[in-house]
């Protein structure tokens, strides 16, 4: 094969990581439609803060990175990598819209001889039967005959500086196995810890999706414990830790499901599961308990302030993040917008202190106001700490609180003789 140039599609939390990575061996370019996105990152930063501004600057100075909205200048590649987002709609319906957009850029650049990799969460059978389709219609080109496609799932947990792209070891597929062998050492050439070579593109997508899905499962099951050791006045992370002494015990912690990836792929195996006619009803329950979790820690913390006869009606309350997880801007399906929801049924005195989150963005995203400075003048019925934010470790709470204001810790990260409950 001639010299490798990959061009990454979807310069999210995503690709961008991976292209700033290819970038160090290859002649890379990354593509994304968001023109804002795009001037933002040429000009040395990433606000979503994966990539940090000395390595972009490192990228575009030293190896030439850049990133362009022009299809025209994408077209010299022929290492062709698909990183966009695979939402649901409301109805928690698989949302293909925004990879067959990709794919139909794809098809409008890609020659023969050229591969096109995806990343992005699908269900097993998206890529051959879904998107190679609309690339073959639109360049009028013979898929494994004149191009070839391979998938290579993303494992990027944003927010996490220890578990970054160069260190993941990643899953790899070809089309046929000679294509299976050069994306394979692609991505072996910029990874510290290699590859698995998977035999077949749709195995690669099945292990992706269920991933996710078993990290949906597990959780779910302590949020379930979480609720019937709540009712029983025991503490949930007690229970955990003596259980947890036990060799082969898997400790995680209860707590809300949100973000991009395991709140939203069990869906897309849910569904696929159905068109064959199986009922995949573990999965089913644990979406749709870790999916009401926000509404039943709003519950809590009013169950709590009417038994230390705290008025909950009118009554002013704080929530100390709104992202959907630590040390992250990413507000993408956040499940404390459903704590907010049920408590303003009731107040609408609410505050929303997050110093990570981008005002614009969850105004745009969700309709509520927050801000990124604690108040120091309020006094609170109600704290609830919903993130946790190294920045929230450091505050007083009790100075915030009214006398009898209820402090409820989702996280199960604050004293113990501050706070009225936890999960």
């Amino acid at each position: 094969m001639q010299e490798t140039k990959i061009c990454v599609i979807g310069l999210g939390y995503v690709g961008l990581p991976l292209a700033r990575l290819f970038s160090t061996k290859f002649p890379t370019i990354g593509f994304d439609k968001n023109q804002a996105r795009v001037e933002e990152l040429n000009s040395g930063h990433d606000s979503t803060l994966e990539v940090s501004d000395e390595l972009l600057q490192e990228a575009i100075a030293k190896h030439g990175f850049r990133c362009t909205t022009n299809i025209e200048e994408i077209k010299e590649s022929n290492f062709y990598v698909v990183a966009v987002p695979t939402p649901v709609d409301e109805n928690n319906r698989p949302d293909l819209r925004p990879l067959i957009g990709a794919s139909q850029t794809v098809g409008q650049v890609i020659k023969k001889g050229d591969i096109v990799v995806y990343e992005s969460t699908v269900y097993p059978g998206v890529t051959e039967e879904e998107c190679l389709p609309v690339v073959e219609q639109v360049s009028g080109l013979i898929f494994n005959k004149d191009f070839y496609a391979g998938y290579s799932p993303e494992r990027i947990n944003p927010g996490d500086k220890e578990h970054t792209v160069e260190k993941i070891k990643k899953v790899t597929s070809g089309s046929t196995p000679e294509i299976a062998d050069i994306i394979d050492n692609v991505y072996n050439s910029v990874l510290i810890n290699g590859t698995h070579k998977a035999p077949t593109i749709k195995v690669a997508e099945a292990s992706k999706i269920i991933e996710n899905s078993q990290r949906d499962v597990n959780i779910a099951f302590m949020n379930e414990l979480a609720k019937i050791f709540n009712a029983m006045d025991i503490d949930t992370h007690d229970v955990i830790e003596a259980a947890a002494s036990k060799w082969n015990f898997i400790k995680l912690s209860p707590g809300l499901v949100g973000g991009h990836c395991i709140s939203v792929d069990p869906y897309y195996l849910i569904q696929k599961a159905q068109v064959y006619g199986v009922m995949p009803r573990v999965m089913s329950s644990a979406r749709r308990l870790n999916d009401g979790m926000g509404e039943y820690v709003a519950n809590q913390v009013i169950k709590l302030m009417n038994k230390k006869g705290v008025l909950v009606k009118d009554s002013n309350i704080l929530l100390l993040g709104i992202t959907f997880k630590e040390n992250c801007p990413d507000i993408r399906n956040t499940k404390i917008v459903d704590i907010h929801t049920t408590l303003s049924e009731y107040t609408n005195n609410i505050t929303i202190y997050d110093p990570w989150a981008n005002k614009e963005e969850v105004k745009h995203e969700y309709n509520i106001e927050i801000t990124n400075t604690l108040p120091q003048a309020n006094k609170y019925d109600a704290i609830i700490l919903g993130v946790a934010h190294k920045e929230f470790l450091d505050i007083d709470i009790k100075t915030l609180l009214n006398e009898n204001g209820v402090v409820y810790d989702v996280k199960g990260i604050l004293d113990r003789n501050i706070i009225d409950g936890r999960l």
